[in-house]
């Protein structure tokens, strides 16, 4: 049974069916007590469980590193970073120790944590829209999902906090608002399995989160000409689902990357490296990288508007790939 739900609301729902199956789990972070995080996506958890829900200072190093020591003490932490830009601030804790301690340590703990960030939007300025998958992408020992929808959102969730890995959830500030199905009850999404959320044979689109949108926006548009596109969602990015990518590729010949983050050294430019060793021979055109380009994030949402891929740039891509 599935109803329509809101993707920040599936995010609770995850949080609260896990809160309650396992007493280990605890959520915590800048304001997710009684204002239920930021951007309200935790509203009445702490009413409803207390102090496994709770305030943190404001001070990332902490809130990661509590989790780090959380986890390898049996418990299973979710911590929320309220700005994907933030797990700079907790450099030290995300990259040195959650990615490598089960690494350091022989093996001998687990780090089943997960940190949860908002990343993208406009208006918020070069310090509060970064999408940073890249860079976590960039650190063995950690694991990256992208809910896309409101039922990956609690899906994946709920994966993430059952995972004996640690685990990056980034979920995109336009997407909270956004309605869709979600199943009933328990729901578990798993990690390196992609979607294809359109099917199609001129080009493959492999985008994620708001790109994914746009993307589907611009094959409606496509279509009406005739050009159906295949657009790929990865769901997780690391582990990332090659297979699932080459037979696309297989099928199309050609992919474009949407993303929305700086074009040097992105998730495209590995995707492209995935592409030349898995599937250079089914390319009959050049790989397409839609990015920002190597520019802060603006704040204002004209500037905003100009540097993030859009509809109008993903649909002409398309056209000059296939002309």
């Amino acid at each position: 049974m599935t109803r329509q739900l809101k993707y920040a609301h599936a995010i609770r729902e995850a949080l609260a069916l896990e809160l309650a199956r396992d007493e280990r789990v605890m959520v915590f972070g800048e304001d997710v007590g009684v204002n239920g995080g930021v951007w309200g996506a935790l509203r009445g958890l702490h009413e409803e469980f207390g102090d496994r829900v709770f305030d943190t200072p404001i001070a990332e190093n902490l809130i990661v590193g509590m989790a780090v020591g959380m986890a390898m003490r049996g418990l299973r932490p979710v911590a929320e970073l309220q700005y994907s830009d933030f797990v700079f601030c907790a450099g030290d804790e995300v990259f040195l120790k959650a990615a490598t301690w089960r690494y350091a340590h022989g093996g001998g703990v687990d780090l089943p944590l997960v940190v949860r960030m908002a990343s993208g939007g406009s208006g918020f300025g070069p310090e509060h829209s970064q999408c940073t998958e890249a860079y976590l992408m960039h650190t063995p020992g950690i694991r990256v999902a992208v809910p896309s929808t409101p039922a990956d959102a609690k899906g994946l969730m709920t994966a993430a906090i059952r995972s004996d890995d640690p685990v990056f959830v980034l979920e995109h500030k336009l997407l909270y608002p956004m309605t869709g199905p979600v199943p009933e009850g328990e729901h578990i999404v798993a990690f390196g399995q992609a979607v294809v959320r359109r099917t199609g044979d001129a080009v493959t689109i492999v985008a994620w989160q708001d790109m994914l949108r746009r993307s589907l926006a611009a094959a409606e548009r496509l279509a009406a000409d005739g050009i159906e596109v295949e657009v790929l969602d990865p769901v997780t990015l690391n582990p990332f689902d090659v297979e699932s990518l080459v037979r696309s590729v297989e099928k199309t010949g050609a992919c474009i990357v949407v993303e929305e983050a700086p074009l040097t050294l992105g998730v495209g430019a590995e995707i492209g490296a995935l592409l030349m060793e898995h599937a250079f021979g089914h390319l009959d055109r050049p790989l397409v990288r839609l990015a920002i380009p190597d520019v802060p994030v603006p704040t204002a949402p004209h500037l905003v508007d100009a540097v993030v891929p859009s509809v109008d740039r993903v649909e002409a891509a398309v056209r000059r790939l296939v002309a």
